[in-house]
């Protein structure tokens, strides 16, 4: 059985030039989690949304997250008995931040327990919806290799990075070089 790769999408979803979308589209195994309301997310219904995915595609699954979407996947980690092989985190959202979109308060307090799977954690010097030092901080906490890519926004449509072939280099060491844990 083939590995599997899970996109799990942030507030609002990703469009069609999104690197997660496009990885859905050119990269076989890869699809998405598919959240029933990506404009007004409720965590609990994410996180229960999260779970089915994950029991459905089995432990060897590796989750492709960006934004509210990596804070979600903590939330989800905290309260799961399932396993997974390992997640990349891309931009996390900072939940916590004054003037955060209201549409996702829930979110908050972002769980900082280590999480029990092999992780990156992917950050941009410049993201609006998290300040550097926050997504350096996130990754200790939740036990994961810290990647700084530079310049790159919120890492998502408007940074115009295609297919975002670093991502994809980070996403196989995931998939082929680490353990299951």
């Amino acid at each position: 059985m083939e590995l599997q790769v899970l996109t799990l999408p942030g507030l609002n979803g990703s469009g069609p030039v999104h690197w997660q979308t496009i990885w859905e589209n050119i990269l076989p195994g890869v699809a998405r989690v598919e959240q029933s309301d990506w404009n007004q997310p409720v965590c609990s219904e994410w996180v229960a949304t999260l779970e089915e995915n994950v029991a459905a595609a089995g432990p060897q699954v590796v989750i492709a997250a960006h934004s509210l979407g990596c804070v979600t996947l903590a939330h989800w980690a905290a309260q799961t008995k399932l396993k997974i092989r390992g997640a990349l985190l891309v931009a996390p959202a900072d939940a916590e931040r004054p003037g955060f979109p209201e549409a996702a308060k829930g979110f908050a307090p972002i769980p900082l327990l280590k999480l029990p799977f092999a992780s990156i954690v992917v950050a941009s010097t410049n993201d609006p919806y998290c300040q550097l030092e926050r997504a350096v901080w996130f990754a200790s906490q939740w036990g994961g290799r810290f990647v700084n890519v530079g310049a790159k926004g919120h890492i998502n449509s408007e940074s115009g990075l295609g297919e975002w072939r670093e991502g994809q280099h980070l996403l196989q060491e995931l998939v082929h070089n680490w353990p299951t844990l």
